[in-house]
């Protein structure tokens, strides 16, 4: 009898994995709450019929029909009646919460009902993920019940038409993409230094001067010295186009929120009245990246201005949030302008930061009166939060903590996490990007609601948003590339239950799915098919080094001799120990076709590589892949920076405390630094070196400042007179915070460290 009862559940456990394996399968992104898969399937052809109930629930098939005649050239009949055999039938129920569906298939019908035309929206989506990836007059959908609501109500994307123009054609069919993972929030971020894109009839000098910059830079904002074309650039949305994007959204559910950046990132307004400024001018379109001290003055004039600016704004777009930015506005010009001294002196505020909180509440008493929300970047945090404002808080988890703890909505969007314009791959052929590194898994494992928030201070968290800024993104197909398939996983992040996530069924799912991004032309990233690795200490036998890849039908192959893999390469079957210096290589083939990039890495191993390291503080939680094995795992940084291999540190620096097992006779440490300060990193102040026999005394063995690890270059090498010692003590301070003009100026510094080396 137990044997019987034992075979029944192993038979009952296999039936279980069978069915989580073909779920994985199918190529529905993001993943449904309740999915069942039936036997059969549902065949669509020109005989089948739309049906609905009503003219409101016939006004959801329109999509639906549409993409069919597009994709299949197949012409379906919709009318209004009851379900009947052979028909796709759909329905508004109003017992169902709003944006709830289901979708059921059998061999006879389909059929989907949703709480709302959003519901019933969402539900035709999960339809279309199911129809063949290619051209056919045979729509074969195989049987299934779901059963699905999101978790979060704000599933965003955002997207800077500023630095780089985008036109309605693209904006419309970044739209497509935003309906079909189910996300129903598009951020525009319409005003910036660089470029003003939308049009307000009462101020034409907006678009006419604002809207083109004379030049723009050439590589990349860190490069010395800077190179600029001489090309005018630029474009703006009339009205009238704004109008038909609004009502393009409206059909696919998705809310617009529109920016007007205040009261930094105005150069373009000031370049077509300047009298909005602090100083006189003149000013000139921004033609470069980064902050710029000249911002809008807090005059009654300005204000004046921004009224109107927004009155217009608010006409247009019919949601109910408006975003004024409020990011990254020096206080420069504030502080050398006797009005604004005057001012801050009769409103009794203490310092600039509580002069841009009155211009921030200033605007959101306004926008209350269009019946309008007002949002913006969590440093509108900073010198007293405006009454009912939302904050998108970008700069790590802190902000959204922070507003959530005092009852104030938030979207979460930190650059960690949400900013594609980062780098997805190591690999030397990725296309040029800010800096940065956001894989897709990184992506996918990201957790909107913070461990700190209470439950009832999580409800607060609307949800997440993913932010693409357009510096180094000039084309619609690069914008594709930095977007998808990350914007996928993000999807799934706002709307699958979190104990429902897993990222390997996730890659399973994204590797079918991608046969209907190819089906719909979408230049998506293929770093989905790069090799990782995972390092791990081996003793005190250097490092073990594991290969990964997310991608099921494939096999790696490698290379240890220098050459590049190919499909006769030695097959990966288990990991490697290093003991000494290697260079790695390899690359996924399936067959002999290779997909994705080539692996390659170069491990240094050292007295160092592997062994025990002790922090005396903790890396920020958004930088410590790998926590303080990091530092000693063998691997040095790829540049550009992608974030990898580093650890970072904000406020306290870093001293860590490397124990090489037994006492050495050694000479050097090599410390790995960055210096990006475009993304607010800089050098250490200094970098001391401290050795020990007993990790209890310890005796300085050299110092370098800032000027000498500037010098030095990335590898920042110490060398010294031949020592004893067992314990290595690497102390790294930090600038401090960062000076005015500069990127991130205001903010504390960063460092990045990567590997320590010891010889």
């Amino acid at each position: 009898m137990k044997i019987l009862s034992i075979a029944i559940l192993l038979c009952l456990l296999s039936q279980d994995s069978i069915m989580a394996q073909k779920q994985n399968n199918l190529p529905l992104i993001p993943l449904p709450e309740k999915l069942i898969i039936g036997n059969g399937n549902f065949e669509i052809n020109e005989s089948t019929v739309l049906f609905s109930h009503d003219e409101n629930a016939l006004k959801d098939l329109n999509f639906l029909q549409s993409y069919i005649v597009d994709r299949y050239n197949i012409t379906l009949k919709a009318t209004i009646g009851s379900s009947q055999k052979r028909s796709v039938f759909v329905k508004r129920n109003s017992s169902m919460k709003p944006d709830e569906y289901t979708l059921n298939v059998d061999s006879m019908n389909i059929k989907i009902e949703g709480g709302t035309g959003a519901g019933v929206f969402y539900g035709i989506q999960t339809l279309i993920q199911l129809l063949p990836a290619g051209r056919t007059t045979k729509l074969s959908v195989a049987a299934v019940e779901i059963s699905d609501q999101p978790r979060f109500s704000w599933r965003g994307m955002h997207l800077d038409v500023c630095r780089h123009f985008f036109t309605v054609k693209e904006v419309k069919k970044y739209l497509d993409y935003l309906a079909m993972y189910k996300m129903n929030v598009f951020h525009w971020h319409l005003t910036d230094d660089q470029g003003w894109r939308i049009e307000i009839k009462k101020y034409p000098k907006l678009t006419e001067i604002g809207g083109y910059r004379n030049g723009t830079l050439i590589g990349h904002y860190s490069e010395t010295p800077e190179r600029y074309d001489t090309i005018r650039y630029g474009g703006f949305y009339t009205q009238d186009e704004i109008k038909d994007v609004i009502e393009y959204a409206g059909t696919r559910h998705i809310q617009i929120v529109p920016e007007i950046e205040m009261p930094g990132h105005a150069l373009a307004a000031l370049a077509a009245y300047p009298m909005l400024a602090c100083t006189p001018g003149p000013f000139e379109v921004g033609k470069s990246w980064g902050v710029f001290k000249d911002v809008f003055c807090p005059s009654e004039l300005t204000f004046n201005f921004l009224q109107d600016v927004l009155t217009e704004v608010c006409e247009l777009f019919p949601g109910k949030y408006i975003h004024i930015g409020g990011d990254e506005c020096p206080k420069d010009r504030w502080k050398e302008s006797s009005f604004c001294q005057e001012l801050m002196k009769k409103e009794g505020l203490k310092d600039e930061h509580e002069l841009q909180s009155y211009f921030v509440q200033r605007m959101g008493k306004f926008l209350q009166t269009k019946n309008k929300k007002l949002i913006g970047w969590d440093e509108i945090l900073e010198g007293g939060i405006a009454e009912d404002a939302t904050i998108m808080s970008w700069r790590g988890y802190a902000g959204g903590v922070t507003a959530a703890k005092q009852k104030h909505d938030v979207v979460m969007t930190p650059t960690a996490y949400c900013y594609f314009d980062y780098y997805q791959s190591a690999s030397p052929n990725e296309p040029l990007a800010i800096g940065g590194y956001l894989p897709l898994n990184m992506v996918y494992r990201f957790e909107p609601v913070a461990d700190v928030l209470t439950a009832d201070e999580s409800k607060y968290i609307l949800g997440t948003q993913g932010n693409i800024w357009t510096e180094y993104i000039d084309t619609w197909k690069k914008l594709e590339y930095m977007a998808m398939p990350r914007m996928a996983a993000l999807a799934e992040v706002a709307w699958t239950k979190k104990e429902l996530k897993d990222y390997d069924g996730f890659a399973r799912r994204l590797s079918s799915h991608t046969k209907l991004l190819s089906f719909l032309n979408v230049n998506y990233s293929k770093a989905f098919y790069d090799i990782s690795t995972r390092v791990t200490p081996n003793g005190s036998r250097g490092i073990n080094v594991e290969l990964l890849c997310n991608y099921p039908n494939g096999q790696i192959h490698y290379t240890t001799n220098m050459s590049e893999p190919n499909a006769t390469s030695p097959v990966y079957t288990s990991k490697f120990n290093f003991d000494q210096s290697m260079m790695l290589k390899a690359a996924l083939f399936e067959g002999r076709q290779m997909k994705g990039n080539v692996f390659s890495q170069k491990y240094l191993v050292n007295y160092a590589t592997g062994k025990e390291v002790t922090l005396k503080d903790q890396p920020d939680p958004e930088y410590s892949k790998g926590g303080a094995f990091t530092l000693v795992n063998g691997i040095v940084g790829n540049l550009p920076w992608n974030g990898n291999d580093w650890l970072g540190f904000q406020k306290t620096g870093m001293d860590a405390t490397i124990d090489l097992e037994i006492v050495r006779e050694i000479t050097q440490v090599n410390v790995d630094v960055l210096n990006d300060s475009v993304s607010w990193i800089y050098p250490p102040a200094s970098i001391e070196v401290l050795v020990s026999e007993d990790n209890i005394e310890f005796v300085s063995v050299g110092k370098l400042n800032s000027n000498e690890i500037k010098k030095s270059g990335r590898l920042t090498s110490l060398k010294f007179a031949k020592r004893s010692a067992r314990y290595v003590k690497v102390v790294a301070t930090t600038k401090g915070k960062i000076e005015a003009g500069a990127p991130g100026a205001g903010n504390d510094a960063w460092i990045m460290v990567d590997e320590i080396q010891v010889n």
